[in-house]
């Protein structure tokens, strides 16, 4: 990646009123700058209060300015921090004036992304690492947070380095084995090749598990509320919503249009939406939700399919569910889970049976327990506390990986005769992890993952 050593400037902090601003430089060499911002020589990483004025020596800001001198900073080099007001024109007005001393250097504004990207640059942080700066900053759950903390201290970077490591020690007996084939050494036996196979095997299948458990922490989940008319779906959406979210009557199809709110569920956070009751109308108002009703099914994680157990004949029901399953196929939607829930248990003498879930959105009746299965059903594991706050790349790359290993093992069994595809395939299962932490990412694609950072970070 080409790196661009001109000194780059912008605000840290969020935008905004605030009662504090932050304004970040980061450089090769910022001592000239330094010199115009304080007469006094800055003792690194102590604040020292300045008073900032413009070029007629008219009084801009008073913050306290920070030096951090290179290697000794977040991004590697030399940075300079000015914590001033938090104003957006008084924070525009440092920013131009700060640009404007530092012309000679040619400090200019950054891109986004680019104070990570120079961190990463500079081996202060591997891919996952700044990843996990940007992921923290968009954290919506605590549990959101506390992932996205293990993965920017270092713990998902140390798994995959570990299985790197692991992948390396096997790979060099192969390679020494083809090196020297007239030692005629067993080399699967003596290598114990088998075994340490075994265990990256392992070791692969844990963090793939954990990494999709923080990819549905991070990402969420699209639950849609669907089902006949008058079963109860906004009434269960007022009762996982914690409020009147939408507007219930004993009239079939007073929900014409999609109403969307966010929860969390045990910190998972789900766009739950409430649908148009599924049914032929004549109606055209009707006839559109009812429609977006559909499209929404089709685009979903889980369905919660609601039938109403006063009703004796279910037939409707029935026929709606095979149209689910029949939607989802058309859609591709390989993915999604169909939750059925038995509503209005409170009003009907129908026998609870075990397998099946009952619940009475009106009196709550069954809530914590459909919350259990909505978790479930999108395959989360309750009070992992090793979740890493995985992204789609990482979950990419992870399966490539165990696809590989997996291609290298019927060659575990076939001794030295096909010591070269075994060196390959577990070559290729190198690459893809390496692929994770950044080690063999191309350079566009890098400068893709940064350019969807914050300025500021």
């Amino acid at each position: 990646m080409f790196y661009k050593r001109d000194p780059i400037i912008a605000q840290a902090s969020a935008t905004g009123k605030a009662g504090v601003g932050v304004i970040r430089i980061s450089g090769a060499n910022l001592s000239p700058l330094l010199g115009l911002l304080s007469e006094k020589k800055a003792v690194p990483r102590y604040a020292s209060l300045i008073r900032l004025k413009d070029a007629t020596d008219q009084t801009i800001d008073q913050g306290l300015l920070t030096f951090f001198p290179a290697p000794h900073s977040f991004t590697g080099e030399d940075v300079i921090e000015f914590h001033g007001h938090g104003g957006p024109v008084v924070i525009n007005l440092v920013i131009e004036r700060l640009i404007e001393l530092g012309r000679g250097l040619g400090l200019r504004p950054a891109a986004p992304g680019e104070f990570s990207e120079r961190a990463f640059l500079n081996n202060k942080i591997d891919l996952a690492q700044a990843e996990a700066i940007a992921d923290l900053i968009d954290a919506t759950t605590v549990a959101a947070v506390k992932s996205a903390n293990r993965s920017l201290s270092g713990v998902f970077s140390e798994r995959i380095n570990d299985l790197i490591e692991k992948v390396t020690h096997l790979r060099m007996f192969v390679e020494a084995t083809l090196d020297f084939p007239e030692e005629e050494i067993e080399f699967l036996e003596n290598a114990k090749a088998k075994q340490q196979w075994e265990d990256i095997f392992n070791t692969l299948v844990n963090t793939l598990q954990t990494s999709q458990q923080g990819a549905l922490l991070r990402e969420g989940a699209f639950v849609v509320l669907a089902g006949a008319p008058n079963v109860g779906k906004s009434s269960l959406l007022n009762q996982l919503a914690q409020q009147d979210i939408a507007i219930v009557t004993p009239i079939a199809g007073t929900t014409r249009d999609r109403i969307r709110e966010q929860i969390q569920i045990e910190g998972i956070p789900i766009s739950m939406v409430d649908t148009a009751g599924l049914r032929e109308s004549n109606d055209e108002v009707e006839s559109m939700g009812i429609e977006r009703s559909w499209a929404a099914i089709g685009d979903a994680d889980l369905i919660l399919f609601l039938r109403d157990a006063t009703q004796i004949d279910q037939s409707e029901s029935e026929e709606l569910l095979q149209q689910i399953s029949k939607t989802l196929k058309e859609k591709g939607n390989i993915k999604a889970k169909t939750l059925v829930v038995w509503n209005k248990q409170d009003q009907t003498l129908r026998p609870l049976k075990t397998s099946e879930l009952f619940i009475s959105a009106k009196s709550g009746y069954g809530i914590d327990e459909l919350k259990i299965c909505i978790i479930k059903a999108l395959g989360w594991e309750s009070h992992a506390e090793n979740t890493i706050l995985a992204r789609g790349r990482h979950i990419d790359a992870l399966k490539r990986s165990m696809k590989h290993l997996e291609d290298s093992r019927p060659y575990l069994s076939q001794g030295n005769a096909n010591l070269e595809l075994f060196a390959e395939e577990l070559r290729l299962t190198q690459d893809a992890l390496g692929e994770i932490t950044g080690r063999l990412l191309p350079d566009d694609l890098l400068g893709k993952i940064f350019s969807s950072f914050c300025i500021g970070k």
